[in-house]
């Protein structure tokens, strides 16, 4: 697998990145996790617009979805070669209404169905392309799910939005990667629940005994360096901060 960060910034664009959004590759397989705002501009520096082959938004947060709006543009209008196929869309319960609603101005109340295939996520185990995929709904203020992929004896979890929670812990069980969330700073912000801090995401790398911990989802008004030195007390693995444009082979 490889994974390419297309943007990382958590809550709203930073100077420097796009919101939540993550391109895994297997098999010539094209899985976007998250579409956050400014993700489809800085998508386009990796894959072409019609390059992908399925989206994953792991909750209806507008720093998670909201440029699936523009990509709606990007295929419901395209006149050179025609509207593409309508691309499988796996999504909390209501993600139509919610881009439908978001957009505004469709043609219609079904026209996101014309080229996005939504499927609606709930917790199990299923395949899309040459992954295996795990889900399971974790602990934030809406429907949020984390993501485990599997392919060729190798897995990437990627936590999505939530508070710690015995769920992730199991879908980071020996993930060969880790890309966990971290908007929180320990001792200053303590809302259950929510999100975690750097420290939690170190505690959950270390127990869960992954291979690698890339810290993402991490607000402009954030330290990351912070954050990453709270992980490292608890993880002893190769950790770092997500970087736009970043890429691991997995």
């Amino acid at each position: 697998m490889k994974l390419t960060v297309v943007g990382c910034s958590g809550s709203f664009p930073s100077a420097g990145s796009a919101c939540s959004s993550y391109l895994v590759e297997a098999d010539g397989f094209r899985l976007l996790l998250d579409m956050g705002n400014g993700a489809l501009g800085e998508l386009q520096r990796h894959v072409g617009l019609y390059d992908l082959d399925a989206i994953f938004l792991s909750h209806l947060h507008a720093d998670h979805c909201i440029d699936m709006c523009a990509y709606f543009v990007v295929r419901y209008y395209r006149h050179d070669g025609g509207r593409p196929a309508p691309i499988p869309v796996y999504g909390p319960d209501g993600t139509e209404q919610r881009l439908t609603t978001a957009h505004a101005d469709t043609p219609s109340e079904r026209a996101m169905s014309e080229v996005f295939d939504f499927h609606t996520l709930k917790p199990g185990s299923f395949e899309i392309g040459p992954f295996s995929v795990r889900t399971e709904k974790v602990c934030h203020p809406v429907d949020s799910y984390a993501i485990r992929l599997e392919h060729g004896g190798r897995s990437l979890t990627y936590s999505g939005d939530t508070g710690a929670c015995e769920a992730l812990d199991e879908l980071a069980e020996g993930a060969d990667l880790f890309l966990c969330e971290a908007s929180f700073v320990h001792g200053k912000e303590d809302i259950p629940d929510l999100h975690l801090n750097g420290r939690e995401a170190g505690d959950i790398a270390a127990r869960a005994g992954v291979g690698r911990l890339v810290l993402t989802h991490i607000p402009p008004w954030t330290d990351a360096d912070r954050n990453l030195a709270d992980a490292r007390l608890l993880y002893s693995g190769p950790a770092e901060v997500a970087a736009p444009g970043a890429v691991y082979e997995i």
